[in-house]
């Protein structure tokens, strides 16, 4: 008996039926920003909430339109915005990452082809559980990127 209980719960999980980080979490507004024609990267963005009860980490980013994909977020040095990589993104329990410009984000790095507006990039987030979830991010003009968000509370 112990042996079907081990193989059954071998197949849930193998099947992804046992809960995992992304799970409880689920992504809202996601976008890509329209690159300008020859510009080698651009970013991502969208709001990743934490339905669940324990704090989650995004700790990688995936997507087929650009050969490198990284965290990242912008820091004042010395008056001056810099963009830099960071090894994770924080979701409190119950809580929420608000991905915009100026802030977090997914920096899609040296892009394989251009972009239009409307074409929909489907980026993967993979959690510190090892669970991943994809999301579908719409290509946008910049003008509209830079509109402010909703103000998101739960």
């Amino acid at each position: 008996m112990k042996k079907i209980a081990l193989f059954t719960a071998s197949l849930m999980f193998s099947a992804g039926v046992l809960a995992g980080a992304a799970d409880a979490v689920s992504v809202h507004e996601p976008y890509v920003r329209l690159a300008p024609p020859n510009a080698p990267a651009t970013g991502a963005f969208m709001v990743i909430r934490n339905g669940g009860a324990k704090d989650v980490k995004v700790v990688k980013a995936d997507n087929p339109a650009s050969k490198v994909t990284e965290l990242h977020t912008h820091l004042n040095e010395g008056g001056v915005m810099k963009m830099r990589p960071v090894p994770a993104i924080d979701v409190k329990a119950g809580g929420e990452a608000v991905l915009k410009p100026g802030s977090l984000h997914i920096m899609m790095i040296d892009l394989k082809a251009p972009m239009k507006e409307g074409d929909v990039v489907p980026i993967t987030l993979t959690f510190d559980d090892g669970s991943a979830k994809q999301v579908e991010a719409k290509v946008v003009r910049p003008m509209a990127a830079g509109m402010p968000m909703k103000e998101h509370k739960h």
